[in-house]
Parts: structure tokens; C-alpha cells; sequence
């Protein structure tokens, strides 16, 4: 219903009473129906936003502004072809075997096998949503913005850590209310299926950092400068394949415990709407198997360890709570290293002298 009470029952009423819209100092209002069709979910940059011809108000501009029709400045608006190519680009990036864990193919396999339910997933939560069946058919509206296949992707780049779900719609240039439920209903059919995502040391904060990534493979972020440089061979005392075979193959007990402690602090599941206990952390799970690996080798006390993963001395005893169990259940003894450190900075700085003397 309109302000008035009268009820909304068709494109035409809504025209009409638009249109027919008049103030005591002489407004009028021009209403005609647009049948064009827009995409939905599509985010719009500051840059895009910032070029639009608007005058705001000195009073309430948020509210009050006038928009003029000669175009935008500076910046071109977007066609809907140049955000399609510049989406695949990104998808092509993001489906890099260095991000998502796994091969090309074995990303194809997972697709083949989970996207046929994914479909029906999305059915069923748009059913809720309109509280009822369609109006009309399944083919009669535009194609959605993420194809199944980009869903599964981005959902194992989400859950593997690599970055937020903020980042990933700000480089796809969708709504953050796209991307959460595709990776709500991906995460609900892996569970079902019994696959399991490992979570990785990276963690990207912009686009630039992760393409820097793709490009060199190496480090590029201090963070993940900070967790190469622990997980030396001079510390952990394995090569570094071996260490990411072990983090593999922990990180499933890990994240069981971790979520069997967690449940027992909440006194019962989670409450519906939580994220899954997929955030930016101090301290991620891969490294809190690097810390008690380094603690197990006694290459100093946990302060040491702290500062040297430059978190705070609680912070690094809930890591240890949780990791050093799974290496103890799992039966893994280190050995002891020849080298006490007695501060975070002076173990870094052993790992520098061995890099520049080898």
C-alpha cells in the first residue's frame, strides 16, 4: 500500500500514484514504467559512485540530491559486457592451483560431483525467500551472476583462508549478499559429502597482493613473509614439503578439536546465521601446527614463540591447546633442536643469517 492506504496491485497503480505526487510550491512529477532489465547484485566502486553527476542537499544530502542528466565525470560507467570479461578474468585467476589447493582437474571433479545439488540448493532457498513457487518459468529471468562452477570455486577460496568474502565480492564486483549464501549452500553439500577444505598460512587483504602472488609465487605479504621465514627447515627440522604433507594431514583433527572446544565454551551448536568459524584470525590454523611444531623442537618458550609470530602470549596458549594434542594423537615426536632462542627477534634473525650464508 502507498502512504494512503491504497493498495499496490499493479505496475500502473504504482505509475499513477507517482505520478500524481504535488506539493503547495509548484513540484510535479513525470512517472513512466522502465521495462528494461537490470542484473541484480551488482556492486557499483566508490570510484563509479563518485563519478555519478550528484548534487546532495545542504540539507539531509543524504536523503535530498539532484542528479543530472549530462553524464557521468571523469570515470565511464561500466558496460555489463566489460564486467562479465573483467569476472572471468578474475575467476581464471582465482582458480590457480597455488589458491585452491588442488590441480585443475581435480577442481573439474569436484564441480562435476556437487553442482547438480547445488541447483537445487538455490531453488530451495529462493522458494523461502518468495514464500511460494515461481510465477513464472525457470528460464524466464536472466541467468544469475555466478555460475555453479564460480560458486564451488569461490567457496574453496573462501574456506581455505586465502582472503575475505569482502575482497572476493569487491574484486568481482558483486554484492557481499551475493557471494555469502553461494557459500553458505557450498559449505552445507562439501560437509555432506564429506569433504573436507584445508585451510592454508595465505591470506591475502587486497587483489594486488594476490595476482603478486600468482605471478611469483612467493611471499608477498609481511604475514606470509613472517610464516616463511618460521617455517625454515632450520627450525621445523623438515624440508618444506614435509611440512605442508603434516599441516595436510593434521588440519582435519585439528579443526575437529578446535570446534569440539568451541562447543562445549558456546554449551551447545552453533546458533543459525554464524559464519562457520571462517574469519581473518590472529593466528590461523596451519599456523598454530607451525607453532607447536617449533614449541615440540624447544626452540624457545611460548613468549618467544609470541613475539615472534607477533601475537600475544594468550593467543599462542590457545594455539598449542589446540594443535599439540593432534600431533600427540597422532603419534608425531620431534626431536629437540641444538639451539635455544631467548626472544622472538633473535630467532628471526638466525633464520635471515642462514638464508644469506647458504
Amino acid at each position: 500500500m502507498n502512504w494512503r492506504g491504497r493498495p499496490l496491485t499493479s505496475y500502473d497503480v504504482v505509475v499513477q500514484s507517482i505520478a500524481a505526487t504535488r506539493t503547495r510550491s509548484g513540484l510535479r512529477v513525470d512517472a513512466e514504467l522502465d521495462t528494461r532489465r537490470y542484473p541484480l547484485g551488482i556492486a557499483i566502486s566508490k570510484a563509479q559512485l563518485k563519478s555519478l553527476p550528484i548534487e546532495y542537499h545542504d540539507t539531509h544530502g543524504a536523503w535530498n540530491y539532484t542528479v543530472r542528466p549530462e553524464g557521468c565525470r571523469g570515470e565511464d560507467p561500466v558496460q555489463v559486457t566489460d564486467r562479465d570479461v573483467a569476472r572471468r578474468r578474475v575467476l581464471d585467476l582465482l582458480a590457480d592451483p597455488m589458491l585452491t589447493g588442488m590441480d585443475r582437474d581435480d577442481l573439474a571433479a569436484l564441480t562435476a560431483k556437487i553442482a547438480p545439488e547445488l541447483g537445487s540448493l538455490r531453488e530451495e532457498r529462493l522458494h523461502r525467500k518468495r514464500g511460494g513457487p515461481r510465477r513464472h518459468g525457470a528460464g524466464d529471468n536472466k541467468r544469475p551472476i555466478l555460475a555453479p562452477a564460480d560458486r564451488i570455486l569461490l567457496s574453496v577460496i573462501y574456506l581455505r583462508h586465502v582472503c575475505s568474502q569482502n575482497l572476493l565480492a569487491e574484486m568481482l564486483g558483486i554484492t557481499q549478499r551475493t557471494l555469502g549464501p553461494s557459500i553458505k549452500e557450498v559449505r552445507r553439500l562439501l560437509q555432506e559429502h564429506g569433504i573436507s577444505v584445508t585451510p592454508t598460512t595465505l591470506c591475502f587483504s587486497s587483489a594486488q597482493e594476490i595476482e603478486d602472488f600468482i605471478r611469483t609465487g612467493a611471499p608477498v605479504t609481511p604475514r606470509l613473509q613472517l610464516t616463511h621465514q618460521l617455517a625454515d627447515p632450520a627450525l621445523t627440522g623438515m624440508d618444506r614439503g614435509e611440512l605442508a604433507a603434516l599441516i595436510d594431514q593434521l588440519s582435519l583433527q585439528q579443526a575437529a578439536l578446535i570446534e569440539r572446544r568451541r562447543h562445549q565454551q558456546r554449551g551447545g551448536p552453533r546458533r543459525p546465521g554464524t559464519r562457520g568459524g571462517v574469519f581473518r584470525q590472529k593466528i590461523t590454523e596451519a599456523e598454530r601446527l607451525l607453532a607447536a611444531v617449533l614449541y615440540e623442537r624447544k626452540l624457545g618458550t611460548r613468549q618467544v614463540l609470541a613475539d615472534a609470530f607477533g601475537v600475544s602470549l594468550g593467543t599462542l596458549n590457545n594455539a598449542l591447546a589446540d594443535a599439540q594434542p593432534v600431533l600427540r594423537e597422532a603419534g608425531i615426536t620431534l626431536p629437540p633442536a641444538t639451539t635455544r632462542f631467548t626472544t622472538g627477534a633473535e630467532l628471526l634473525a638466525s633464520v635471515i643469517s642462514n638464508t644469506s650464508t647458504s
